[in-house]
């Protein structure tokens, strides 16, 4: 039985099921970028390149690495549109910019100025 006092949604008929959307097109979506995704992977091979560097004893070389894989990051997502970036796209492009080169710049320097303890 039906309530009189709740209108009925449209296109609803007794005895049958509601109407369902249409599934959404995964084609909708951004395109993915062969680029993008390739040179993430680079940018990640060489900030893990950084840290293997590190672990074997040569920590300055290993954050030179790493901060110099940020600041490559850096430029990459300046360089490439919005819509290759990939994964190097997290927010807008001035923040994703500014802090990978920030980091970038600060490793670097951390690691210039830390003095060797020997």
């Amino acid at each position: 039985m039906t309530d009189p006092e709740l209108p009925e949604p449209d296109g609803y008929e007794p005895g049958t099921r509601p109407r369902r959307d249409p599934e959404p097109d995964p084609t909708r979506h951004m395109p993915t970028s062969t680029v993008g995704g390739t040179l993430f992977l680079l940018v990640l091979a060489v900030a893990v390149a950084g840290i293997v560097v590190c672990n074997t004893g040569h920590w300055r070389i290993g954050i030179y690495m790493l901060g110099g894989s940020l600041i490559g990051a850096a430029m990459i997502r300046l360089s490439l549109p919005d819509k290759d970036a990939g994964m190097l796209s997290v927010r807008n492009r001035p923040f994703d910019t500014t802090l990978l080169l920030v980091v970038g710049v600060l490793l670097i320097f951390l690691a210039a100025t830390i003095p060797d303890p020997s």
